[in-house]
């Protein structure tokens, strides 16, 4: 039964019952004709996002299990299937970063951190006049651009299985209506738009892709955090204040197909990650679909969680025991938009292509990163990165969504050469294309009833069997620009 809820400030109220349903209606009557305008807008605004989720998200884990809060129970429920085979993610960076966009997300940090970046606090003088805070960005943030729908469809069309958006940084700014960051939230200020919720139903109405929220679970300039972290985290004025009930909120509004969480700073206890998780898995409205990462507090990443992220661009060339994500990004010095990036700072798609193929191979999914301007719009470079993808993965994607490690990851002859295997079949991606057009495969075995092909073409590809491998001759004409994949039937 679906739970109708009113926000006003921090008092919130739940009726969950048929039998409340007179209690429901005088408060709806009462909140109606004391609250503004303004007030009735955002909160219907809240509970269409919550309709429209409740409809997208069809189950894909039925359990009767009731998970505890410990690790041990958390760590034992089972990875929605959906999370395997969609291999490949968009992640969004996205705040008021996004306005000096200099250096990275992390600019308020660099400029007023403990240790300040010479360069940050030369390019605040150079720009801003000497009173001007950081909180001052927060009307250059506009998205007044902002198009979710274009946005859909170009995460539709890069061949994205999933994203996941930014709703708040370590600098505190929240991309939704948070009753918890009131002040300091896209609807306040800014953008004056749900930019989470806006998101969400570009999303959910126009394409196939899971949705997912990143959540920072610390604020570098939070006065309760830092008094919890004075305290050496024995206090915990912020998670019961902040944390908690806003990860709530966000969860039970936006029905997340993934909650993917951020922060090393303070044990997990203190955040009290394994109840949230419980809670997460029990009771919430996605506890059936939602997939978790494993970044719930100190000593936690690599550990314990959903899939393990472990580090940023973590990529480790050999299969791993648990389900692992490469979360990385386009541009290599930063994760939100940088004004000042050049093109050499960008990875290539050759680039991208090889460490997709390297991440599958191993098991992991790949996240994309990309950082849109503060005005809502995504630059060039993304977008071209996006399709270049999407053009790629239409092509040669049957080796990649809902692909298996195959028994090598890597081939032992080759250089470069990748394998994936599906419905029998082992793929293997090479990311050069010879001068010869030979190739010289030393791992797969053939059999009487071996084929080869290469995606993209009608035609068998002559091969044949030397003393330790086969050679496989490429087509004269290659069917895509970079990064091939050669389909072996019957092999082992």
């Amino acid at each position: 039964m679906r739970t109708i809820r009113m926000l006003t400030g921090a008092a919130r109220f739940r009726v969950v019952t048929v039998t409340g349903i007179l209690a429901l209606v005088a408060i709806i009557y009462m909140y109606n004709h004391n609250q503004s305008k303004d007030n009735e807008e955002t909160n219907q605004l809240r509970m269409d996002h919550q309709l429209l989720a409740k409809n997208q998200n069809e189950p894909s884990l039925k359990h009767s299990t009731l998970y505890k809060p410990t690790w041990e129970s958390i760590d034992s429920r089972p990875l929605p299937k959906w999370f395997d085979e969609a291999k490949f993610g968009i992640f969004i960076h996205w705040g008021v970063y996004s306005v000096p966009s200099y250096i990275s997300e992390w600019f308020w940090w660099e400029w007023q951190g403990p240790k300040p970046n010479p360069d940050a606090v030369e390019f605040m003088k150079k720009n801003y006049p000497p009173e001007f805070t950081y909180k001052d960005f927060e009307k250059m943030f506009t998205a007044e651009k902002f198009d979710p729908k274009q946005w859909a469809d170009l995460f539709q069309e890069s061949g994205a299985k999933y994203i996941v958006l930014t709703s708040k940084h370590h600098e505190g700014f929240t991309n939704w209506p948070s009753p918890y960051s009131e002040g300091w939230n896209s609807v306040d200020v800014g953008p004056h738009r749900d930019l989470v919720g806006d998101l969400a139903d570009a999303i959910r109405g126009n394409t196939d892709l899971k949705y997912g929220l990143y959540y920072s679970l610390y604020e570098w300039f939070n006065p309760a955090f830092l008094s919890d972290k004075k305290s050496d985290f024995k206090s915990s004025e912020y998670i019961n204040t902040k944390m908690v009930p806003e990860m709530t909120d966000l969860v039970n509004t936006y029905k997340p197909d993934i909650m993917w969480s951020d922060g090393d700073e303070g044990p997990d206890n203190y955040w009290r990650s394994t109840e949230f998780l419980a809670w997460l898995y029990n009771e919430s409205p996605v506890k059936d679909v939602v997939v978790t990462n494993d970044r719930w507090g100190t000593g936690s990443a690599c550990r314990h969680g959903g899939f393990y992220s472990c580090s940023n661009r973590y990529d480790p060339g050999i299969i791993q025991p648990h389900k692992w994500e490469n979360c990385m990004t386009v541009d290599k010095k930063s994760w939100g938009y940088r004004r000042d990036a050049k093109l050499e700072d960008y990875l290539t798609i050759e680039e991208l292509l090889s460490t997709l193929a390297s991440t599958i191979s191993c098991g992991g999914n790949l996240l994309m990163n990309i950082g849109p301007t503060a005005e809502g719009t995504i630059p060039p470079i993304f977008k071209q990165r996006l399709r270049e993808m999407g053009l790629w993965l239409k092509l040669n994607g049957q080796a990649v969504y809902g692909s298996k490690p195959w028994r090598q990851q890597k081939d032992k002859t080759a250089t470069n050469v990748w394998f994936t295997t599906k419905n029998e079949k082992v793929y293997a991606f090479l990311l050069s294309w010879p001068d010869d057009r030979q190739v010289v495969l030393g791992t797969p075995v053939p059999t009487p009833t071996s084929v080869v092909k290469m995606l993209g073409t009608e035609s068998t590809i002559k091969w044949s069997k030397t003393s330790d491998a086969i050679s496989i001759t490429l087509p004269e004409k290659s069917p895509c620009p970079w990064a091939w994949v050669l389909e072996l039937t019957g092999f082992e």
